[in-house]
């Protein structure tokens, strides 16, 4: 019989689940993640840290569970909706003033962009509409704008901005198409038109993200659950435990 591993990443801990074809729980683990906050709202993450702490979390899971790595089917991964900026090659790049590349995660509930918000939502862009009528500074746009106009050589040296989900996807299978969910929820992407909203970013300061055809924010948007890639690439796979091509 097939069994499942789901991943899941909070604001303080990675978890994961082993669970058989119908939905049983077999095994659970979980392992902390480090947190870095500063004054101004702000709160980082490193994505190194949280794919480390995957890792342990998974391969005790899978011990625990008595289920062989042959075995598991599938994996689906979620998390918190926090911003990962990626340079040339997926290294991390700093997203802060501290110049530490390893803090390169803007965690949801930082409010560094709260002046950013605002203008945001001065500007009445017809996809507020989508988002409740105001856009929050946990949202990504807000983010993205912060890191335009405070830390320019990051902004423009980011090879990707990504969801912290599409993050563990891509290092998980070297995918980089996004999740529809995660891009309509908190980055704007018009899901019942399948585009972005060109003049949203244009008129917010974020044209340079339209120009480039939104290739630093994703081309490929993707349902909930779509298996990526090949699956997990021997990296991956050896990095979880588990078998490679897993979807």
């Amino acid at each position: 019989m097939p069994h499942y591993l789901g991943i899941d990443v909070g604001t303080g801990s990675a978890r994961a689940g082993v669970f058989d074809h119908t939905g049983t729980l077999l095994a659970s683990a979980k392992r902390d993640i480090e947190v870095w906050r500063e004054a101004g709202d702000i709160v980082e993450q490193s994505s190194n840290d949280i794919w480390r702490a995957v890792c342990a979390a998974t391969r005790e899971a899978v011990a625990q569970s008595g289920v062989a790595a042959e075995a598991i089917a599938g994996i689906g991964f979620d998390a918190t909706c926090s911003l990962v900026v990626l340079g040339e090659g997926g290294v991390p790049l700093p997203v802060s003033k501290s110049g530490n590349s390893e803090r390169n995660i803007i965690v949801w509930m930082d409010h560094r962009a709260v002046e950013q918000t605002r203008r945001i939502n001065r500007s009445g862009e017809a996809v507020l509409n989508y988002v409740g009528g105001v856009i929050s500074p946990e949202m990504e746009t807000p983010k993205l704008l912060w890191l335009a106009e405070n830390l320019p050589d990051t902004f423009n040296a980011a090879w990707q901005f990504m969801d912290l989900a599409d993050f563990l996807t891509w290092r998980a299978t070297g995918s980089l198409a996004r999740s529809v969910c995660t891009v309509t929820c908190k980055w704007t992407y018009l899901a019942h038109e399948s585009r972005w909203d060109e003049a949203y970013f244009r008129t917010i300061g974020l044209g340079s993200l339209a120009d480039e055809g939104f290739a630093r924010i994703g081309t490929q948007i993707v349902p909930a659950g779509a298996a990526l890639g090949g699956g997990l690439t021997a990296q991956a796979a050896s990095d979880l435990g588990l078998r490679p091509g897993t979807a």
